[in-house]
Parts: structure tokens; C-alpha cells; sequence
């Protein structure tokens, strides 16, 4: 097989399905496989895919939702391909995407991981698909908005083109293409992030292998991301916010002093607290 194609589902049958079908309405010149794994949704939507997709669709049914991360690991340990999308199951892929970026992976053996162009419903450029790592410098500048023109400081590399083609530091989760020798080098997904940051952490680990990532802005995809405008579950709020701490412990707090990561860590809180009290008065999805 050349390339597998990983989709997590969870109570979202329409969502699921229209991503399944971006893919199948093309062609390809290459051997693919697509694997569903069900996060022990609760609405049906494993069935009513199964009976949507009876030829073209593996499924794999986890009894327990343990996150975002550990449903793209059940899937991973069963592939036997040179390369693995990992996708959202809210995005519809665009033509030639998959097909570009696959020959790209082809010719360019020294890049471990590709990412495209990642568009949300209203056209506008979702940032978290071209980014630098996070840390304490640049986090600052982008938490209060503050211009920079250096590269080092400038987290979402706004001053980079949207439609190039370069190497960056981090990709979005939502579109993931990577090479399966490197996943056989550095790990699966880091089941310790629930829904967040589990991306970030893998594009780490993949530099940090001596493996180059690529933004191929050239191809796109579009991403049904939720408004920000819209209330979010308590929970995915207090992910988002565990996954800062967890990936800061992980990867910063070593290159930091003692009193750094206090401040850090009491600030990732009350920006959670802050977060958790401005959501109540949201309106409702």
C-alpha cells in the first residue's frame, strides 16, 4: 500500500462523510486505503458510516474515547504503507492536493513530514497549519498581539507567502502527511495530549530526528473548524490549556530557570480560568 488515510471520528456522521467523499470523488495514481477509527461515539455514526462506505472504508470501533491521539494510534499500528495522512474528520480535501503532495514526499526523501494550505469555511487562512514551535518569547508577542518582523518571534510566520512552498517547524493535526519510516524512528502520537498539542509534539519529535517539514502551500484543503465566536465544552477548553502545560514541560522547562517556568505555568491557569469564565456568556453552537 502507498498511502493510508487516517480519519478519527466522534459524533460526526455528516462531517465524516463528506470528508470520505472529497477523497473518493478523485483518481489517483497510486494505491490508498482509508481507516476510520470511531471514538465510541454515541450518536450512530460508526453504523451509519459503515453502511454509507461498505467497499471502500476500514473501520476500527474503540470501546472508549481516550482522545484524539489515541485514535490515530489504533489505526497507526495496523497500517503496512509508506506514508500516512492523518485528517480531520471536518475537512474536504481539494484536487490535485493529494496527488501533489504525494509526489512531493516522493522526491524529496529528506522530508519527513508535508503539510498543504489550510483554509476555513469563510476562505480565510487557518494559521495552525504553517507555525513555529512554541515558547516563552514567542508565545508572549502573539498572546498580546504585538507586531514582530522577526522570524524567532513571530509564531504563525505571517511574513511567510501562503501559496510557497518552504520548510517550517510545526503542521496542523488536521492535515498531516507523513512518512511511515519516521513514525518507525521516533513513535506513534503521544497519547498523554487528550485533543490539543499532540501535532506540535510530533513535528518536534520529527525535526528532532534530523527529518525536514514542509508547508506546500501550493494545495489546499478546507477546515470546518468551529467559530471561535461560539461557547465550547468546558472540557475542550481545559485540554486546550492541559496540552500547553504538558508540551512546555515536555520540551521547555528544561532550557528554562526554576522561577521562568513557575510564572509560565501559573499563567497557562489563569488563562485557562480566564478562558473557562468569558466562555459562559457565549452563545450557544
Amino acid at each position: 500500500m502507498d498511502l493510508s488515510i487516517v480519519i478519527v471520528n466522534y459524533n460526526t456522521f455528516e462531517l465524516t462523510k463528506d470528508t470520505i467523499n472529497s477523497i473518493l470523488m478523485y483518481s489517483y495514481p497510486f494505491d490508498f486505503e482509508i481507516i476510520v477509527v470511531d471514538n465510541a461515539s454515541s450518536d450512530d455514526s460508526l453504523e451509519k458510516l459503515k453502511n454509507h462506505f461498505k467497499n471502500n472504508v476500514k473501520f476500527i470501533a474503540s470501546s472508549k474515547n481516550n482522545g484524539f491521539a489515541s485514535g490515530n494510534n489504533q489505526a497507526l499500528k495496523e497500517i503496512n504503507s509508506k506514508y500516512v495522512l492523518l485528517l480531520n474528520s471536518d475537512t474536504i480535501l481539494w484536487k490535485d492536493t493529494l496527488e501533489n503532495i504525494y509526489h512531493y514526499m516522493v522526491e524529496n526523501k529528506d522530508v519527513g513530514a508535508c503539510g498543504c494550505q489550510v483554509l476555513l469555511e469563510d476562505g480565510t487562512l487557518d494559521k495552525a497549519c504553517k507555525r513555529s514551535f512554541p515558547n516563552v518569547k514567542n508565545s508572549f508577542f502573539r498572546l498580546f498581539h504585538i507586531p514582530t518582523k522577526s522570524s524567532d518571534n513571530n509564531y504563525n510566520l505571517d511574513n511567510l507567502d501562503d501559496d510557497g512552498i518552504y520548510e517550517i517547524d510545526c503542521l496542523t493535526g488536521a492535515f498531516m502527511f507523513i512518512r511511515v519510516d519516521v513514525l518507525s524512528q521516533i513513535g506513534f502520537l503521544d497519547e498523554t495530549f487528550f485533543m490539543y498539542g499532540e501535532d506540535i509534539d510530533l513535528c518536534y519529535r520529527i525535526k528532532k530526528a534530523g527529518w525536514k517539514i514542509v508547508y506546500y502551500g501550493k494545495n489546499k484543503i478546507t477546515h470546518f473548524k468551529g467559530s471561535s465566536s461560539k461557547k465550547q465544552r468546558p472540557k475542550l477548553i481545559y485540554e486546550f490549556y492541559r496540552a500547553m502545560y504538558i508540551y512546555y514541560k515536555k520540551h521547555n522547562a528544561s532550557q528554562n530557570n526554576f522561577l521562568v517556568n513557575v510564572i509560565v505555568y501559573i499563567g497557562i491557569a489563569i488563562l485557562c480560568i480566564l478562558k473557562l469564565f468569558l466562555n459562559i456568556f457565549k452563545t450557544k453552537n
